[in-house]
């Protein structure tokens, strides 16, 4: 393993982090914030006066990571990275307490939305710009960022671009990991104008636009108002923004296609199509369970319907309605969703829809098998017959996400809470949901929770972030072997 190498890029990638510190400094000055600058820059200070020298003492370590020295990367890169993005929370006092600071941008970078504030719109508008700014950075991957600058600093990232996005299908555009990391942040960077001129045509002011925009395509979730979207009760921004979620919660790899004219290959793709259908049906069925009970109109109970069912099923988290007193039926869809999560490729979090397709399709086939004991047959995706150690791999994924679910029930059962509550959190931390149902609902937050608790839903965050395998293979003995 090259500790050297991994102290340095870790040391990049704080810089970079530290760089992106100046824009809420500017936010500070435009919004007469001078008291909140000095909260930035000592970071700042602090990141440079430790990264540099160590930069310096690494200069001549070796030049490329492999995929063991990627996965301990990228769990530390995600630690380190909610350490120092929530010092200027603490600094400030606009948290009380280190584990909530760290707790609140480990939120923000692995694009959860679970929230310790208990009032939002009470914080300097410059702190709350930083908090946004968390989830777009962790959006797109904070070390896929880093990979993107690595061609400038003379380090190869074999493997690294690997256990940042351990999905089943991930798809190199170009020959060059970093050439594909540039391509995948010019996409996000174009979806986030767009967006935010489309918020602001709808009357939204620049601030408030970018920082839902930020929440919305990291598919993350914090807005700066207490009751979330809702607080616009605006149906073009309610349109606008799940129409983006949609977009966020696909794979960003065949916008690519889209781009370069590969419209075949889109269309065809077995994950767009079961996404489009859950997303869909869930809208429809939402809608249908609204209809006569919460809103008089079709029209206003699909509104709501397929904002809350993109937001869900995206892992967004957003709201514009406090859905814990919908009807139960509509509320069982929405649970349903937690399980699905959105495309592999896309920001959003959860299981992945091709990790679903996939495991129903293998059930089908044992099912032909029972019938047929000397058939064989095979999964297709995409006109694709997907390996079988493809197909293992995803088995052994969901039960160890369904290990950490239950673990994580557990932990937050033991500070007393009923089993809603401890149930939903651990959906709703693990799968980057944000929101949940009990004490967790839309309407309501995480501060209750005592700090042991808060520190573990910290690490289910990062866990279900980076997709299981990449945290939870540290604790191999094997992993640590030469």
């Amino acid at each position: 393993m090259h500790i050297g190498l991994i102290l340095r890029v870790l040391a990049i990638l704080l810089i970079i982090i530290s760089f992106f510190m100046i824009f809420p400094v500017i936010v500070a000055f435009y919004y007469h914030e001078e008291q909140m600058i000095p909260h930035f820059l000592l970071p700042m200070f602090i990141v440079l006066v430790i990264s540099l020298p160590i930069i310096f003492l690494t200069r001549k370590s070796v030049k490329t990571l492999s995929a063991r020295d990627g996965f301990l990367l990228v769990s530390l890169s995600w630690i380190f990275s909610a350490l120092f993005g929530a010092l200027p929370l603490y600094f400030s006092a606009s948290t009380p307490h280190l584990t909530d600071a760290f707790f609140e941008i480990m939120s923000g970078f692995t694009t959860t939305g679970a929230s310790i504030l208990t009032n939002i719109e009470g914080l300097p508008k410059s702190m709350l710009f930083w908090r946004s700014l968390t989830h777009w950075l962790g959006g797109m991957g904070i070390v896929v960022l880093t990979i993107a600058v690595f061609p400038l600093l003379g380090v190869g990232a074999v493997g690294l671009m690997k256990a940042e996005s351990p999905g089943p299908t991930l798809d190199k555009l170009t020959p060059k990991i970093a050439e594909t990391a540039k391509i995948l942040w010019f996409i996000y960077l174009a979806f986030t104008v767009a967006q935010t001129l489309l918020l602001m045509i709808g009357r939204m002011n620049l601030f408030d636009a970018l920082t839902h925009t930020f929440g919305t395509l990291a598919t993350g979730g914090f807005s700066p108002k207490n009751s979330s979207v809702g607080y616009y009760n605006s149906a073009h921004v309610d349109i606008v923004i799940t129409v983006f979620m949609v977009l966020a919660g696909g794979n960003f790899v065949l916008y690519y296609r889209l781009i370069t004219g590969n419209v075949k290959k889109v269309f065809t793709n077995t994950e767009l199509k079961a996404y489009l259908g859950i997303f869909l049906a869930a809208m429809l069925l939402i809608a249908i369970g609204l209809y006569g009970k919460e809103y008089d109109t079709f029209g206003r109970s699909l509104r709501y319907g397929a904002f809350q069912a993109a937001s869900i099923l995206t892992t967004t988290g957003y709201t514009t309605a406090d859905y814990a007193g919908w009807p139960f039926f509509t509320q069982v869809v929405l649970f349903i969703l937690m399980f699905i999560g959105g495309c592999s490729g896309s920001t959003g979090g959860g299981i992945k829809v091709i990790r679903i397709v996939t495991l129903f399709k293998q059930a089908l086939n044992e099912m032909k098998f029972i019938s047929h004991p000397r058939g064989i047959f095979s999964i297709r995706l995409g006109g694709s017959v997907l390996k079988k150690d493809t197909v293992y791999t995803i088995s052994g994924f969901f039960f160890l996400y369904l290990l950490m679910l239950i673990f994580t029930t557990f932990v937050v059962a033991s500070g007393g809470n009923d089993i809603s509550t401890s149930m939903s959190t651990a959906l709703v931390t693990v799968g980057n949901i944000g929101p949940g149902f009990g004490k967790i609902g839309p309407t309501l937050n995480y501060a209750f929770y005592p700090g042991y608790i808060k520190w573990f839903l910290s690490f289910a965050m990062m866990v279900g972030r980076l997709e299981i395998y990449t945290v939870l293979v540290l604790f191999t003995s094997k992993f640590w072997r030469k």
